[in-house]
């Protein structure tokens, strides 16, 4: 099984834009709204596939998975990436024990480098990261719901952390180009002043209002900027909220160069059912397109 890990401290690979980007890309020209750019997404994967079972992908009767007009934003299933070969590794050995929980869906896997409270969520879908239209569509699974529901307390990967959190990495500072969520800890400081600022009514509660609710939190390198959003669940696609409410506005250069991080609400040493939902890109004033200046590995 591969080190995949992109943790604060660890050297980070730099990605560029994939090559063949802008023939995917085309499908979905043309979207002025948010809801348009859904919808073409939508499109996009329910038009016939010219490779109906592409080697690598789930078998028949689980989930589906991006259609083959998306595999240059999305990724081929014979692509090698080492996150990648690890989800395939776990679909065909489920019982290995690096492979700590495999469904149709995803797998989750240990991070690097190996802690209590250093997991991974993998889709079982070939899908290289958050720029992936797929992930928009309402075919996708709700994958951020699925990381709560493993990393919580009593779940079945869960994180031995006094405060939990859940992040991805844009596409320039991750360091694999598999989409994997990660499951950690967040300092109680981080927690604390989300609430202070949900207090003073900073942060959103609807999700048209998202794009303006910038804050300002401290984390491992210093205070950065967020728009910040409360929900009252993981039931929504994260995802298509972002891209609606944030990206496509336009109010960012774009789904490749955010990164996502989620941070479960704590009051009284049990967590509320409140999520607070923090988004960030370079193309705000001290903004960040990494997860990792707030969540806690090791």
């Amino acid at each position: 099984m591969h080190e995949h890990k992109d943790a604060d401290g660890l050297p980070r690979r730099r990605f560029v834009a994939l090559s063949g980007a802008l023939g995917a890309a085309a499908l979905l020209a043309g979207a002025g709204t948010g809801r348009s750019r859904a919808a073409a997404a939508q499109a996009a994967y329910s038009a016939p596939s010219t490779d109906p079972c592409p080697p690598g992908t789930p078998p028949p009767g689980t989930s589906p998975c991006p259609p083959s007009q998306l595999q240059s934003l999305c990724g081929r299933p014979g692509d090698s990436d080492p996150v990648w070969n690890d989800v395939q590794h776990c679909v065909r050995n489920p019982q290995d024990p690096q492979c700590l929980h495999v469904t149709s869906d995803y797998v989750v896997l240990h991070g690097k480098p190996e802690s209590p409270r250093n997991f991974l969520l993998s889709p079982t879908c070939r899908i290289t990261g958050i720029e992936c239209p797929y992930l928009e569509s309402t075919q996708a699974p709700n994958y951020w719901s699925d990381a709560w529901d493993n990393a919580r307390p009593g779940g079945r990967v869960p994180v031995q952390s006094d405060f939990i959190g859940l992040g991805i990495n844009s596409q320039a500072a991750r360091r694999f180009d598999q989409l994997h969520i990660h499951m950690a800890g967040v300092e109680d400081n981080t927690q604390k002043q989300l609430q202070d600022l949900e207090r003073a009514h900073s942060i959103a509660t609807s999700v048209g209002a998202w794009a303006q609710a910038q804050v300002s939190v401290t984390g491992f390198k210093g205070r950065r900027t967020y728009r910040a959003l409360l929900r009252r669940s993981l039931d929504e696609n994260l995802f298509a909220l972002l891209a609606d409410h944030v990206v496509h506005p336009p109010q960012t250069g774009g789904m490749a160069q955010q990164t996502l991080i989620v941070v479960p609400k704590k009051v009284n040493n049990a967590y509320t059912g409140d999520f607070y939902v923090l988004n960030s890109d370079t193309s705000l004033h001290d903004g960040t397109d990494t997860c990792d200046e707030l969540l806690v590995y090791a």
